[in-house]
C-alpha cells in the first residue's frame, strides 16, 4: 500500500500524458480568444449625444454629485436623491438615461474625445465658479 501512495514513477509517466491532454483541451479556447475580443473601433451609435450637449449635462451632473456629497445624507438616502435628481436633469434635457450611457460608453472608449469633453467640462464649471465668486476690490 505504501507504494500506492508514494510520489514517484507512477506521477513521472502520468504527468506528460496530462500535460499533452490538458494542451489539446486548452487549445481550441486559446485559438477561439481572439475572435472574442471587442473590435478596434465600435460603431457609433445612432442616437451618439454630439459633444455640444455631452459638456453642459456632464457639469451639471458634476454640480448635482457634488450638492448631494455635501448634504450630508446617509449613503442610500444619497443615493436615491441622486438619481432621482439625474432623472430629473436628464428629462429637462429630453435625454433618455440609454443614450446618455451609450454616448457616455462610446466617449469613454474613445479615451481622446472624453479627455476633450472633460476639459470642456472643468472650464464650463470654472466659468460657473468665477461667476459666482465675489470680486475682491485691492485697497491701500
Amino acid at each position: 500500500m505504501a507504494a500506492k501512495l508514494r510520489p514517484g514513477a507512477n506521477f513521472a509517466r502520468v504527468n506528460p500524458l496530462r500535460r499533452r491532454c490538458l494542451a489539446l483541451l486548452l487549445a481550441p479556447a486559446l485559438l477561439g480568444l481572439p475572435a472574442c475580443q471587442r473590435p478596434e473601433d465600435p460603431p457609433q451609435p445612432a442616437d451618439l449625444l454630439p459633444k455640444e450637449r455631452m459638456i453642459p449635462l456632464l457639469a451639471d451632473l458634476q454640480v448635482l454629485e457634488a450638492r448631494v456629497e455635501g448634504s450630508r445624507l446617509p449613503v442610500d438616502s444619497a443615493r436615491a436623491l441622486y438619481l432621482a435628481e439625474q432623472k430629473s436633469l436628464l428629462w429637462k434635457r429630453e435625454v433618455t438615461d440609454s443614450v446618455f450611457q451609450r454616448s457616455y460608453r462610446y466617449y469613454g472608449i474613445h479615451g481622446k474625445d472624453l479627455d476633450e469633453i472633460f476639459g470642456a467640462v472643468i472650464d464650463t464649471l470654472s466659468r460657473r465658479e468665477a461667476k459666482f465668486k465675489p470680486v475682491r476690490t485691492v485697497t491701500k
